[in-house]
């Protein structure tokens, strides 16, 4: 297994567990899309742990924080997380990336973070103020960032109308 960057294999599960649900790209709102994601997550863990016999989820790297990365691969010096969040205006993106930082200030070789996102992700992050912050974390701390799309569009789930009888 230490020829395959598993951080690129982990986006291949997650690209293969999204695309079986034809209802993924929906976009549920509070609720019932962090249920949903939970899921997928879930999902991914469980694969992940599978093809690498080995658990390389929810570490916490940050102290006596109780923050934790989805994911980390020391061999690759990788964090993955998964933000299908990051088309949004607001998203935990630069605490993501505080996380991956406060990892290396406590010893733990991250020289990478990748983000697993919805399409839309990687144009958000090439906006001024997320450009900045990434071009910050490159060039200050060493640590590269890339953001990942799923396949697919965003789509917003209709809501059936019934008809009012007055």
């Amino acid at each position: 297994m230490a020829d395959i960057d598993r951080p690129t294999a982990l986006l291949s599960l997650a690209r293969e567990i999204a695309s079986r649900n034809p209802e993924f790209q929906v976009v549920l709102g509070p609720g019932a899309g962090n249920h949903a994601t939970n899921q997928f997550v879930a999902e991914l863990q469980r694969q992940v742990r599978e093809l690498f016999n080995d658990d390389f989820c929810e570490k916490k790297l940050c102290g006596e924080t109780a923050l934790a990365v989805d994911f980390y691969f020391p061999e690759e010096a990788t964090v993955v997380e998964v933000a299908f969040g990051l088309p949004n205006p607001g998203t935990e993106f630069e605490k993501d990336v505080l996380k991956a930082l406060m990892a290396q200030d406590l010893g733990h070789t991250v020289r990478r973070l990748v983000f697993i996102s919805r399409p839309g992700a990687v144009k958000k992050c090439s906006q001024p103020g997320r450009s900045a912050v990434i071009r910050w974390a490159r060039e200050k701390h060493g640590l590269m960032i890339k953001v990942e799309e799923l396949a697919g569009e965003p789509r917003r789930r209709h809501r059936s109308r019934a008809k009012r009888v007055t």
